[in-house]
């Protein structure tokens, strides 16, 4: 059984629901764009300032502010996934041929390695895995543009 023919149900589901087509079509898109272009940025932002701040209390509100929005943008950006794959599905779109879906789980999956180095401690705080878990959050958010830019195409061919 195919990814599509498994959301098939869910994806009848919210069609039944008489959501507008336009809805349909670019809400994942809007909704996931404030969120790469808002929390991700944010978060980038403050993970490097509380990094590289030389004010210690700057680099400590930093490191706050990043920890606590890192795992809400990891859980907008997760629901957001499922619901692209829906909304592909409900557009009865291909999902496992597009660059954009590829881009987006190699992106999660960027982000809960990177989860899961924060989650142990880094090791102890281990440096080299501190640095690991901010070179690949860059990494990630490089791939948010790649995969922003893959999904515009991919909303304009539709």
């Amino acid at each position: 059984m195919s990814l599509a023919e498994l959301l098939e149900p869910i994806a009848n589901v919210f069609r039944s629901l008489g959501i507008p087509e336009p809805i349909t079509h670019w809400g994942h898109p809007v909704m996931m764009g404030t969120v790469i272009f808002t929390m991700g940025i944010y978060v980038g932002w403050t993970g490097w300032r509380g990094r590289l701040a030389e004010d210690k209390e700057v680099a400590l509100k930093n490191r706050a502010d990043h920890r606590k929005l890192a795992p809400l943008m990891f859980l907008f950006l997760a629901l957001g996934y499922t619901g692209g794959l829906l909304s592909l599905v409900m557009q009865k779109q291909p999902i496992l041929e597009s660059p954009h879906f590829w881009t987006g789980t190699i992106l999660l999956g960027l982000l809960l390695t990177n989860s899961v180095i924060a989650f142990t401690g880094f090791g102890k705080d281990n440096p080299g895995l501190r640095s690991t878990h901010a070179y690949l959050g860059t990494v990630a958010l490089g791939l948010m543009l790649v995969h922003t830019f893959l999904g515009l195409q991919l909303g304009f061919s539709l």
